[in-house]
């Protein structure tokens, strides 16, 4: 029971440092969200410029350009976002998982002062004789706490190896998601690198 307590212990130390790792990782995710989100928003920008230095070219071009485009209405511009900061949300499963995380690390720290430096000691209670028959079990006041402390770090390892399950797949989530992004990315950067192409050929040419 000694020797099975103390495991226990150890292994539930071992839980509560993964999910600390597991926050961290997450959090590092979603500002590399942030990242790849207003590097698309500054792409989505310079094509819009773009166009309009096109718009102004072939108005160039043409003897009667600049009368006709005048009456033309201008291409539909985006709202340009504001400077100010911009907080990149993760998907749902991955926010109410880093939630849940920090919500528990409070618990863990109070229940377990000193989960960090854990060791077979700080689960023995004092007066604990290592070497008990089992007949004795069920009346030995010792082997009980051992027994129930063994119970509650089975519990809570469960529930923690439930909250790293859900961190793990709104880890996943999010970088299907960020996956997305950097394909959509990728392609509108393509785009945008032949239409600049087009319009230094088309500047050369006035």
């Amino acid at each position: 029971a000694e020797a099975t307590a103390a495991s226990t212990g150890r292994s539930l130390s071992l839980v509560y440092e993964s999910e600390k790792i597991g926050v961290a990782s997450s959090e590092e995710l979603v500002r590399q969200r942030g990242v790849l989100e207003r590097t698309e928003k500054m792409v989505d920008k310079m094509d819009q410029d773009l166009k309009i230095s096109q718009k102004h070219i072939n108005s160039i071009k043409s003897v009667f350009g600049g009368f006709v485009n005048y009456f033309k209405s201008k291409p539909a511009e985006t709202t340009p976002e504001q400077n100010g900061t911009l907080i990149p949300q993760p998907n749902s499963r991955l926010k109410e998982a880093i939630n849940t995380s920090k919500e528990q690390e409070a618990q863990y720290q109070a229940s377990h002062p000193n989960l960090r430096k854990l060791n077979d000691s700080d689960l023995i209670p004092e007066g604990t004789v290592s070497a008990v028959s089992t007949e004795a079990y069920p009346k030995n006041p010792h082997l009980r706490a051992y027994h129930q402390k063994i119970d509650n770090n089975l519990d809570e390892l469960s529930t923690g190896l439930g909250r790293l399950k859900d961190i793990a797949l709104g880890m996943q989530t999010e970088i299907e998601e960020q996956d997305d992004i950097i394909g959509r990315l990728t392609t509108k950067v393509d785009k945008l690198d032949v239409n600049i192409k087009s319009t230094e050929k088309k500047v050369r040419q006035l």
